[in-house]
């Protein structure tokens, strides 16, 4: 039975994700920011309706000019984020850029891309989310720079945190706990180890009462502060609510 669910989730996923590909080449472009923020949003709140997964979100979604500093489980994280916060603008690992599909669709809602192997291209995006923070927009990261199990955090990487504190700009927590039936912590959503795109999107179509709670913590501000004490600080807070 779960499997039929699963087939059909993922056949109603695909014309999804086309939508959002045309969207993105043909009409972002002649939009203002506001309207594809709201493009952004309604195709985050769509993809997780139609992998049924519920969305639990609380929290002051006020982020103009913040970093958004996140724990980081899945790669649907940033769907849910998108869901309550569609201003964000990720960076995330080069490689994702040259997933099918899903690369097309992140890019086009203004992901930053990184080489993390590579300290100069981490001198270049922090430059990049610097300038991005200065003109106000919302960058989102993930310190911990891949994706752990759920309930125990990695350590925090605060090379991007550099950003923050060299504009002032306020760093804004947001706690992701992905959920399930009879799971506090859900191991369908987890995309960690060898797990491929595709084995992650059946474990995901295939769970039962899957869901993500996004909650968004007080901003925390950055003068004066240096990045691996703000890390720590970050970590913790995130840490404590998880």
């Amino acid at each position: 039975m779960r499997a039929l669910v699963a087939t059909w989730r993922l056949a109603r996923l695909v014309p999804h994700v086309l939508h959002g590909l045309w969207i993105v080449k043909r009409r972002f472009e002649l939009m203002t920011a506001a309207e594809r923020h709201g493009q952004i949003q309604w195709w985050a709140i769509k993809l997780l309706r139609i992998l049924g997964i519920e969305l639990k979100a609380e929290g002051q979604a006020l982020a103009a000019g913040h970093l958004l500093v996140a724990n980081h489980i899945s790669w649907l994280d940033i769907a849910g984020v998108h869901a309550v916060l569609p201003q964000a603008r990720f960076v995330s690992k080069a490689d994702v850029k040259h997933w099918p599909l899903v690369g097309a669709l992140v890019e086009g809602a203004g992901t930053l891309f990184i080489e993390r192997t590579s300290k100069r291209d981490a001198l270049r995006v922090v430059h990049q989310t610097a300038a991005a923070l200065q003109a106000g927009d919302c960058v989102a990261v993930f310190p911990e720079g891949t994706t752990g199990p759920g309930p125990e955090m990695l350590p925090f990487h605060a090379n991007l945190l550099q950003a923050a504190v060299s504009t002032g700009a306020p760093v804004l927590p947001v706690v992701l706990r992905w959920y399930e039936s009879g799971e506090r912590f859900s191991s369908s959503a987890r995309f960690i180890g060898d797990m491929t795109l595709a084995q992650s999107l059946w474990s995901i179509a295939s769970a039962k009462g899957l869901g993500i709670a996004v909650q968004i913590l007080p901003s925390v501000m950055t003068e004066g502060q240096d990045r691996r004490a703000l890390g720590e600080t970050l970590r913790s807070a995130i840490s404590a609510r998880l």
